[in-house]
């Protein structure tokens, strides 16, 4: 039986989701972590430093203009990282996610080269941060901020990182046993965010004000 996006779907409602034990193995399974990582959307966090780059502007922030080509960049090698969970079944469901308009990516551009980014899964008013990338100085911390600026503007209430990282912490991320987890994801899957902010241009201005600041409803 061909696990499809669907399944997936149904596997992030219930607090699973897949990864691969490398990039050229096809199996595929899910996880379950005891402890799991969430970054508050009303408690979010920005290094001063960051704040400052945010609103430079360094780079030309685009949604879902290359999500394959954001997958890849995440599954290939980097210092600390040579190998990858991403693998082509997983690459495949998502792809699929995308097309059914419930995986989008984040993506910081320069000079029309894509230098960095993100991408997940919207599922009610979760979202599940899959994997992002950097290939220019904070391009993935801008790419997050921006996503979680439009997560809050649109409505959207869970924001799930599945692991705590260092990297993550400096954003005000919280690791909850699983359980607690799962009674925050029931709650957010009856929310209803209004999907179309995702793909919202926003100033990189806009971006530190809107993460900062909670909002309910899109304006």
């Amino acid at each position: 039986m061909t696990f499809t996006a669907q399944d997936l779907l149904a596997c992030y409602a219930q607090g699973v989701f897949p990864m691969g034990e490398a990039r050229d193995d096809p199996r595929v399974f899910l996880v379950e972590p005891e402890m799991r990582g969430v970054i508050p959307l009303d408690a979010f966090r920005i290094p001063t430093r960051l704040r400052r780059t945010v609103r430079a502007e360094p780079f030309q922030v685009r949604i879902d203009t290359a999500f394959g080509a954001v997958i890849d960049a995440c599954a290939a090698p980097a210092p600390g990282r040579e190998d990858t969970w991403i693998n082509g079944p997983i690459r495949r469901l998502y792809l699929e996610l995308h097309a059914l308009g419930r995986a989008h990516s984040i993506e910081c551009w320069r000079d029309e080269v894509l230098v960095g980014g993100l991408y997940g899964v919207t599922l009610g008013g979760a979202f599940f941060g899959e994997s992002m990338f950097s290939r220019a100085t904070d391009a993935s911390k801008v790419a997050l901020v921006h996503l979680v600026a439009r997560l809050r503007l649109g409505g959207w209430t869970l924001l799930d990182a599945q692991f705590r990282t260092p990297h993550l912490d400096q954003f005000g991320l919280i690791e909850t046993p699983q359980s607690v987890y799962l009674t925050m994801l029931e709650a957010a899957l009856t929310g209803r965010p209004d999907a179309s902010v995702l793909s919202r241009p926003l100033t990189g201005t806009e971006a530190v004000a809107y993460s900062l600041q909670p909002t309910t409803q899109a304006s």
